[in-house]
């Protein structure tokens, strides 16, 4: 009798088992985040190879674990092991996707790119080129440029237009048909309907300094006029 005595824990190393499972299965999407070192508390594959084994060997002769029991702890940790995989997977997808994104980046420089901007520099015999991004429809749609000194340079009516996205670009020729010198100019665009106006967000053109790749393979623009943006603020690659 003491031999049944000395095994009446059967139950209770199962329920460790399963208890244990449920912890690491918790702990399951912050795997990727944690060190080996803060994984001490959870249990591996090799753990509860060892402990299932364990359990095994002291079980209740008189009142062995049933096979639903047993099999069922075996589901659970298979589905735990699948759930750690697909967790591995996603974030080597991920990481894989940033340092792509990063070396995209990196080709940027010198480029120029659209971004959202009112003002913008004009190139000697260059231009300036810039997007309307139209919210809505309207029977009226004007174009005002101003030089660094509030000087209405140039105003243009472009007659109606459909909501959208409508690319532009000047060569820096003002009202009078005279070509302006280089420098910084101001862009407003105005959407006109009985009576009323409405400002039109402008992407305009700027050249890249600097890509810089953060610690979390975050990509960051330093744009000429404009500062530091993120990669995906940018409109249009010119």
């Amino acid at each position: 009798m003491a031999a049944v005595n000395n095994n009446t824990n059967n139950s209770t190393i199962s329920s460790d088992v399963l208890s244990m499972l449920n912890k690491k299965n918790g702990a399951g999407n912050d795997t990727a985040n944690s060190s080996s070192g803060a994984d001490k508390n959870t249990m591996g594959q090799d753990s509860f190879m060892k402990l299932l084994v364990t359990q095994l060997k002291n079980q209740n002769p008189l009142n062995p674990q049933h096979n639903t029991a047993f099999v069922a702890q075996l589901a659970q940790f298979s589905s735990l092991q699948g759930i750690q995989n697909l967790n591995t997977t996603v974030n080597s997808l991920v990481s894989g996707m940033q340092s792509s994104q990063a070396l995209q980046a990196s080709a940027l420089v010198g480029r120029t790119v659209e971004v959202e901007s009112s003002s913008a520099y004009l190139p000697k015999d260059g231009y300036v080129r810039g997007t309307m991004a139209l919210e809505n429809s309207t029977g009226s749609l004007q174009l005002n440029i101003y030089d660094s000194d509030k000087k209405l340079v140039l105003q243009k009516e472009l007659g109606a237009a459909d909501a959208g996205d409508i690319p532009f670009a000047w060569d820096g020729t003002n009202s009078a048909g005279e070509t302006v010198g280089p420098g910084n100019y101001t862009f407003e665009v105005l959407a006109r309907d009985n009576g009323k106006s409405t400002k039109v967000t402008t992407y305009l053109g700027h050249n890249v300094d600097i890509v810089t790749v953060g610690g979390n393979q975050s990509v960051t623009l330093n744009v000429d006029g404009v500062g530091q943006i993120a990669l995906s603020d940018v409109k249009n690659i010119l």
